[in-house]
């Protein structure tokens, strides 16, 4: 829901940090690998109670996840390949969090955990059924003309997953109720998605079977 006015705040340091990237000879997938690499600390950190450092993991996954396509765009190094491995990683390390703060504390986290990776799995696929079937309709990007993949508005995205992190961090003791929140939250981010989903390329279909019919 964030994500349209928050790529505007973060786009202007991504790009400045992007030429200095480039001129140091790297390469977007490469930064996507040590970024999901720096990402997946979390896991072990937060599992043992290391809530300040796993956050520190987090963040820097963030913006390197960020960079790498500022990255490519700069360097004119955009691929389907590079956006492929970019989401694929960007949905384990999200799991993996949740998995972290499961392990930390299992009898209170367990259960809003398992909630919250459910969710995630509503609004992953969600997110991917529509790119396959907007790419073979060749929609366009109106919102997010910087992402790989074209996908609908939700209540939770980028911006508001991060956020959820940063608090779960900040305040561990009160993950399965932030957990719980956001898991009913991204289940109604799916249920959106699905019905958008629907109603538009049902659409699409339909004017498409209507110009076959006229030619």
């Amino acid at each position: 829901m964030l994500d349209k006015w928050t790529s505007r705040w973060v786009q202007p340091p991504l790009k400045r940090l992007a030429k200095s990237a480039a001129a140091r000879g790297l390469h977007p997938d490469q930064l996507t690998l040590a970024g999901f690499a720096i990402g997946m600390l979390a896991l072990p950190l937060l599992a043992y109670g290391h809530f300040g450092l796993a956050l520190i993991a987090i963040l820097i996954n963030r913006v390197v996840d960020g960079l790498d396509g500022a990255l490519a765009r700069h360097a004119g190094l955009s691929s389907d390949a590079g956006g492929f491995l970019d989401i694929c990683l960007d949905f384990l390390f999200y799991a993996a969090v949740v998995v972290g703060f499961a392990l930390a504390d299992p009898g209170a986290n367990a259960m809003a955990a398992v909630a919250l990776l459910f969710a995630f799995v509503g609004t992953g696929s969600s997110f991917l059924a529509f790119a396959i079937m907007a790419a073979k309709h060749q929609l366009e990007r109106p919102n997010f003309t910087r992402k790989a993949f074209y996908y609908l508005d939700g209540l939770t995205e980028g911006t508001e997953t991060i956020a959820f992190f940063v608090l779960a961090c900040l305040m561990p003791q009160y993950f399965a109720w932030l957990a719980w929140i956001f898991a009913a939250a991204c289940i109604l981010t799916t249920l959106t998605r699905v019905w958008g989903g629907y109603v538009t390329l049902r659409a699409q279909d339909q004017n498409e079977h209507h110009s076959i019919d006229q030619e």
